[in-house]
């Protein structure tokens, strides 16, 4: 079976060099290159001129037709959050399962971080940081499904995500309460590999934000 399809690695890692894989397997560079081309030819790969080959995402195409996103109603805003609320309760749900022991130190250091760039920072890098920790658990979830459909849902609508952000900030003139404690939460469930409550405080994290537009 595929890597990817048993969350070996994810989309969008790169993979070693072609000298280093002829290396590892004991080939040619030559037959390294004609098994990469034929991968990327079978959808598994992205290459390009002078880079390393990268993990294709297989479910970008479903990206590829949607209009750009100009102008999100709160209505629009309230359908994306409800979107992200179930995906990123499978992504803390197969985190807190999956993640490797070194997966789970980044996470631990990447909360702290994060905790760091929400003080005092503008509306923006709040909104990046929180992002790119939900991202950093979806990465360690290694589910096919989850990670993919994660990295495309975050690409296309980063937008929508700071527009909630900052139309919270705007209304009640903070940063809402009760996010940094359902960030905490959903920390030191990964931490504890308790699959069930990473879940469900992922899930009510994304709808707390959600009832705010309200």
């Amino acid at each position: 079976m595929h890597p990817l399809a048993v969350g070996e690695v994810r989309p969008g890692q790169r993979l070693a060099s072609e000298r280093d894989l002829a290396k590892e397997h004991g080939v040619s560079r030559d037959t390294i290159n004609r098994a990469l081309t034929q991968l990327a030819a079978d959808g598994f790969l992205e290459r390009s001129a002078g880079r390393r080959a990268v993990y294709a995402n297989p479910f970008s195409e479903l990206a590829e037709d949607l209009p750009p996103e100009f102008n999100p109603t709160v209505d629009h805003l309230k359908a994306v959050l409800l979107l992200r609320a179930e995906l990123e309760s499978q992504a803390a749900y197969y985190c807190a399962q999956r993640a490797s022991a070194k997966e789970l130190l980044e996470i631990d250091r990447e909360f702290a971080r994060m905790y760091k760039r929400r003080q005092g920072e503008t509306t923006l890098t709040k909104a990046k940081a929180d992002l790119k920790f939900h991202t950093l658990v979806a990465e360690s979830s290694h589910n096919l499904a989850v990670t993919g459909l994660s990295q495309i849902f975050y690409a296309r609508f980063f937008g929508a995500i700071y527009a909630v952000l900052d139309l919270t900030l705007k209304r009640h003139g903070r940063y809402p309460e009760g996010i940094a404690s359902q960030h905490n939460t959903i920390h030191a469930a990964l931490l504890a590999r308790d699959a069930d409550k990473a879940a469900a405080a992922a899930k009510e994290h994304v709808l707390y934000t959600r009832s705010m537009l309200s």
